[in-house]
C-alpha cells in the first residue's frame, strides 16, 4: 500500500509527498487502518474472465517483445500486410497513415496503457499470429514453444475476441476520464462532466450496445478465420468442468455473465468513487474557480461545502463565514492581482502573497480544505511504477524497509535535492556512537 499526504504550506501552495510503502496482507479496511496506524507510529473487485483475459494479454506481450528477432518478425509481417492492403485498395495512403505499431506491456497502474495495447492488438492481430507461429516452430526451448502455442490457441478463441472488443469499448468510454484523473493539476469541472459522460455512455451501451458489439466481434472473427459461436448452443467455458455448473446457452454467458456483468461492475465502481456526497463536494469547490471574474462563485454552495467539515465550521462560524464570503468576493473581483489567477491552487497562493488570507481566514481555511479533496491517486501510482525501477531482478531480495528507504528519495527528488552530503553524514554519525568520524 502506498501512503501519500497532501498539505497546503505557509505560502498557500498545495504539496503532495509520498511517505512510503507499507506491506499489507489484504485490503480489508481494518487491515489498512492498522497498517496506517503502525506506519505513522514508527474495495477490490475482479471478474475472473476479464482477469484471465488480461493475464493472456500480458503473456502475449512478453512473448512478442522478449527478443529483437520476434519484434523484427512482427514488424516485417505488419509491413507486408500494409503493402498488400495498399495494393488491393483496402488500405488508404496519406501523411500520418499506416504508422508502425508495437505491442507494449500493460502498465500495472495506468489503464490508459491497457487501452492503447488493446487497440494495437486488434490492428496487429494477424501479424501477432505470425510471430506466435514463428516462435512455435523455431523456439529454442520446449517451454517457449509450448507457451507460444498455448497463447495462440487462447488468442484465436471466440471468447478472447469477444472480451478484447468489450474491454476496448469500455476503456474507450473511460479513457478521457482516466487521462484527466492522472493529471497532477486537477480540472474538477471537466472531471465531473466526464464522470457523467462515462456513466451515461455505460448505461446506453448496456441497453443498446449488445447487437453492435456482437456484430463487430463476428466480423472480426470471420476476417481472421476464427470460429464464430452460435449463441443458442450450449456454452462450454475454458476452465469450468461441465459437471460443476448448470448448463447455459452461449447467449446467457456472453450477454449476462460477461457483457452486462462487466458493464455493471464498471458503473458500480464509478458510482462508488463518485457518489452523491463526493460529487457534491467536488462541484461545490468549483465555486472558487476564478475564471471570468469568479462567475462560478456561489456562497450557498460554498456554505454547503463548509457544512461537510463540522469540526472546522460550527453553526456560529458558518454565519461569520457567510459574511466573509460577501466581502471576499467583492474584494477579489476589484483587485487586478486576481484577474489572471489560475485554479484554486493559484487563488490560495495569491491570497497569501497579498495577505488576504489574514483578512478572510475562514474563506482561506475552506480553500485549503478544498485543495485537499483528492480525485486522483497519481502520486501513489507513480510510486508503484517507480518500484519496478528500484526493485530490479538484482534486488529481488530487498525487504520492505530498504525498499521504502530507496523509493522515497527516488520519487521525491525535488525535496531531497536540497539535502547535502554533509547533512546526511552528520545524521548517520549521530545515529549511534562510532569509533571514527565521517
Amino acid at each position: 500500500m502506498g501512503v501519500a499526504i497532501q498539505y497546503v504550506d505557509k505560502n498557500g501552495c498545495l504539496n503532495e509527498r509520498l511517505l512510503g510503502i507499507v506491506h499489507v496482507s489484504d485490503t480489508v479496511a481494518t487491515t489498512l487502518e492498522k497498517a496506517l496506524d503502525s506506519f505513522f507510529n514508527s474495495n477490490n473487485k475482479k471478474h475472473t474472465s476479464i482477469g484471465s483475459f488480461f493475464n493472456s494479454v500480458t503473456r502475449l506481450c512478453n512473448i512478442v517483445g522478449s527478443s529483437c528477432k520476434r519484434k523484427d518478425v512482427l514488424r516485417e509481417s505488419q509491413r507486408a500486410k500494409v503493402v498488400e492492403g495498399i495494393a488491393s485498395d483496402e488500405i488508404n495512403t496519406g501523411r500520418g497513415l499506416n504508422q508502425e505499431k508495437s505491442l507494449t506491456r500493460l502498465g500495472d497502474t495506468r489503464w490508459s496503457s491497457h487501452y492503447g495495447t488493446l487497440i494495437n492488438l486488434m490492428h496487429l492481430f494477424s501479424s501477432i499470429n505470425d510471430v506466435l507461429e514463428y516462435v512455435g516452430e523455431n523456439g529454442y526451448e520446449d517451454a517457449h514453444t509450448t507457451e507460444a502455442l498455448d497463447v495462440q490457441e487462447i488468442l484465436n478463441h471466440f471468447e478472447f475476441i469477444f472480451v478484447l472488443h468489450l474491454m476496448r469499448k469500455l476503456l474507450g468510454i473511460t479513457h478521457d476520464l482516466s487521462q484527466v484523473l492522472q493529471k497532477k493539476d486537477q480540472d474538477i469541472v471537466n472531471a465531473m462532466n466526464l464522470v457523467k459522460v462515462a456513466k451515461t455512455r455505460l448505461q446506453v451501451m448496456r441497453e443498446k450496445g449488445w447487437e453492435v458489439l456482437l456484430t463487430e466481434v463476428t466480423k472480426f472473427c470471420r476476417t481472421n478465420k476464427i470460429d464464430v459461436l452460435d449463441m443458442e448452443d450450449e456454452c462450454v467455458v475454458r476452465g469450468r468442468g461441465r459437471r460443476k455448473i448448470e448448463k447455459i446457452k452461449n447467449l446467457h454467458h456472453y450477454r449476462v455473465e460477461l457483457f452486462c456483468s462487466v458493464i455493471d461492475m464498471q458503473a458500480q465502481e464509478l458510482n462508488h468513487r463518485f457518489n452523491e456526497v463526493n460529487t457534491d463536494l467536488l462541484l461545490c469547490m468549483t465555486c472558487f474557480y476564478s475564471r471570468d471574474s469568479f462567475s462560478a462563485f456561489d456562497s450557498e454552495k460554498l456554505l454547503r461545502l463548509a457544512k461537510y467539515y463540522p469540526s472546522e465550521f460550527s453553526e456560529v462560524t458558518l454565519y461569520e463565514l457567510e459574511s466573509q464570503f460577501d466581502n471576499f468576493i467583492f474584494d477579489v473581483r476589484t483587485d487586478k492581482k486576481f484577474s489572471k489567477v489560475s485554479g484554486i491552487a493559484g487563488l490560495a497562493q495569491n491570497m497569501v502573497s497579498t495577505r488576504k488570507h489574514e483578512n478572510f481566514p475562514l474563506v482561506y481555511l475552506l480553500i485549503k480544505l478544498s485543495l485537499l479533496l483528492t480525485v486522483a491517486t497519481a502520486s501513489v501510482e507513480r510510486a508503484f511504477s517507480a518500484m519496478k525501477l528500484v526493485k530490479t531482478s538484482l534486488r529481488n531480495r530487498m525487504r520492505d524497509q530498504p525498499l521504502n528507504d530507496c523509493l522515497v528519495p527516488y520519487i521525491e527528488k525535488d525535496a531531497f535535492v536540497n539535502v547535502t552530503n554533509e547533512a546526511i553524514m552528520q545524521r548517520f554519525q549521530k545515529m549511534k556512537s562510532r569509533r571514527g568520524v565521517l
